[in-house]
């Protein structure tokens, strides 16, 4: 029952937006989607749910073809920043226009998550604040009957408040009905604690595509003294430094050097999601590999 992504590749306009992508997306997990502006999130998520056409590769699920294919279309959906919605349509009314599309669309949560979230389902879609329409698409996709929600930037425009609030309740609705949620976000510190497996896009490919335990333990911070750090990761894969004093840190992503002793001046520490995303992602590495 899962979404297999082969070989895709797009490009617009002469310019490459994505490079043989190749995932698989299982069901029953909640998974991170990671990048930076421009890295083309948005694009392999509107590939996977047939908004757009890849330049090469297939989308499929359960091995069958999502182009143009109602039966596997029906089993996903996709939460995005792009306003589908009539802007003189009644949030009510929209509701009843989804629950035409799909049926069993959980109507009472959804009328209980606008309770929550203060949200007057008499309002015009139109007249909603950026905010607000996040929360009402937030509201939608929770409560579809799809088996695979795709989430991109989901809490645009939406206050602290509100966005811990959308975290408890996707937590609880996917703890009540498990289905496959993937999470496009650059709020990565928000959703560290959410997600089981994450994918990190850069340079138009898939970095890093792995279980966030199993990826956290092979990423450190080695800080000391300068000379003895560069001593100790000579020849390990180094995707980030900084420097205070002089005290280094150097970032690693990948086995250590189990036969070279650690100095006692030396002390190593794993690091978190988010640190690990912006030393993998920044412009100025140079040299640096993901294995």
């Amino acid at each position: 029952m899962s979404i297999q992504i082969h070989a895709v590749s797009q490009s617009f306009h002469g310019k490459t937006i994505l490079k043989d992508i190749n995932l698989t997306i299982e069901p029953n997990k909640i998974y991170g989607l990671l990048g930076r502006n421009g890295a083309g999130k948005s694009t392999l998520l509107n590939i996977i749910s047939n908004r757009i056409f890849p330049s090469q590769g297939t989308v499929t699920l359960d091995e069958e073809s999502m182009n143009d294919n109602d039966r596997t279309l029906g089993r996903i959906y996709l939460m995005s920043e792009v306003n589908l919605y009539s802007e003189r349509a009644k949030l009510n009314k929209l509701f009843d226009t989804t629950a035409l599309m799909y049926g069993s669309f959980n109507r009472k949560y959804a009328n209980e998550l606008a309770d929550k979230f203060g949200l007057d389902l008499t309002s015009r879609f139109g007249k909603l604040s950026t905010g607000y329409r996040s929360i009402f698409k937030l509201i939608v996709a929770l409560c579809v009957p799809a088996d695979y929600i795709f989430l991109d930037e989901p809490v645009l425009g939406l206050d602290a408040n509100h966005r811990e609030l959308f975290y408890q309740e996707l937590i609880e609705t996917y703890s009540e009905n498990p289905r496959t949620f993937v999470i496009s976000t650059h709020l990565i510190e928000e959703i560290a604690n959410l997600i089981e497996h994450v994918f990190v896009l850069d340079d138009h490919k898939i970095v890093i595509n792995g279980s966030v335990p199993d990826i956290l333990e092979r990423a450190y911070t080695i800080s000391g003294p300068d000379a003895d750090v560069k001593q100790y990761t000579a020849g390990l894969n180094i995707i980030g430094e900084d420097h205070l004093g002089g005290i280094t840190a150097h970032y690693v992503y990948g086995a250590l050097a189990d036969d070279r002793p650690i100095p006692d001046t030396v002390k190593l520490e794993h690091l978190d999601l988010q640190k690990l995303f912006i030393n993998l992602t920044t412009e100025k590495k140079a040299a640096a590999h993901v294995s």
